[in-house]
């Protein structure tokens, strides 16, 4: 497992000026590039540029970044705080196949992948249901767009 420290941006490592100055060059019109010691150029690709725009920003903001690859495994602990929920109701999820796991010894892993996978579909099912019940009280006449001031 990796540890967040060796994966940990913090915005106070890097003085605020070269944080506003890094940030002003993400906002000008034009490709950015790497310039080597050699004056080598390489374009920076469009992926990376938007990911290096976010960080910036979010450095700006003061918010500490954690990169974590796709393939890193969780405790069950780390896996629920992840996923805002007790360790045992994961545990009973994993238990009942609804996210993968597997075993290192005793202890059960999970990758962050496979939280990310869980996520959006709870995610899509909890947009779904609520999508439905809107459905269901527009269609009983029962939701008005139009707020009026009064509540009775």
């Amino acid at each position: 497992m990796i540890t967040t420290r060796s994966n940990r941006l913090d915005p106070s490592l890097v003085p605020p000026r070269e944080l506003d100055l890094l940030a002003s060059a993400f906002t000008r019109p034009g490709h950015i590039a790497l310039i080597d010691d050699q004056g080598n150029r390489t374009e920076i690709p469009e992926p990376f540029f938007r990911q290096l725009a976010r960080i910036t920003r979010l450095m700006r903001e003061g918010r500490a970044i954690v990169m974590v690859p796709e393939e890193e495994n969780f405790t069950t602990q780390a896996a629920a705080n992840y996923l805002g929920m007790s360790r045992q109701h994961l545990v009973t999820l994993l238990e009942d196949g609804k996210i993968p796991f597997h075993r290192v010894g005793t202890h059960r892993r999970v990758t962050f992948k496979d939280l990310l996978e869980f996520e959006s579909k709870r995610d899509a099912e909890r947009r779904s249901t609520l999508d439905k019940a809107f459905d269901d009280l527009d269609e009983a006449g029962l939701y008005d767009n139009e707020y009026t001031g009064d509540r009775t």
